[in-house]
């Protein structure tokens, strides 16, 4: 969200800025919304139209004669601002962070990867409902971000995916030869000695069978 001051009042209104810092945003246009819309549920209603983004600060921007408010709403904003490189990241957040999928993140979550730090229940607006979700340590997600673990999760991902492939190639193919006929099932050691030297990890694969 983007909008530009009134020229024609920049000399007599109220203008106060607040620059967020990379640690605070990790570079990301939905976490720099997501701080905005965090201090703008702080605000009274009637100083909510009055702060908005500017690349990456937030303009608070109010008429001469609303000083008091405007303290009021610049102290609201300034103490809501402390400490926002802890606030938790939400996933369209951190998908967007790590560019990421919302089927890599559910993934990643689910196996342990990519720890949650927990979860948050917000309200639907305009609707009785509420909805949870996970929300993760923005340090975390920084720290992922540094290391490019992505990447490295994605080639650990596309291996473990052409492994299950061949896993599932071998099962197809002892099926189909112990049903030829003259196979017995005894037979099928036969069929494994013939399909070793196409397989990777294949001492592993043994001990774990391939019928598991």
């Amino acid at each position: 969200m983007n909008t530009r001051l009134n020229s024609d009042k920049r000399e007599e209104d109220l203008v106060e800025t607040w620059a967020l810092p990379y640690a605070a945003t990790l570079g990301s246009s939905r976490r720099l919304q997501g701080i905005f819309l965090e201090v703008l549920a702080r605000l009274p209603v009637p100083a909510k139209k009055s702060l908005k983004i500017i690349g990456r600060q937030l303009v608070l921007q109010m008429p001469k004669g609303a000083k008091n408010d405007f303290d009021a709403t610049s102290e609201i904003v300034s103490t809501t601002l402390q400490g926002i490189e802890s606030l938790p990241v939400i996933p369209r957040e951190i998908e967007d962070i790590l560019s990421i999928t919302t089927t890599e993140r559910h993934r990643w979550l689910k196996d342990g990867r990519l720890p949650s730090a927990g979860t948050r229940t917000v309200k639907l607006r305009g609707r009785a409902g509420q909805v949870t979700f996970y929300v993760f340590d923005p340090h975390l997600v920084e720290n992922i971000l540094d290391r490019d673990l992505v990447t490295t999760w994605r080639e650990e991902d596309a291996e473990k995916a052409a492994e299950n492939r061949r896993r599932a190639a071998w099962k197809r193919r002892l099926t189909r030869f112990r049903k030829t006929p003259g196979n017995s099932e005894s037979a099928s050691d036969g069929a494994e000695d013939l399909a070793q030297p196409n397989l990777r990890g294949w001492a592993e694969f043994q001990r774990n069978g391939p019928l598991r």
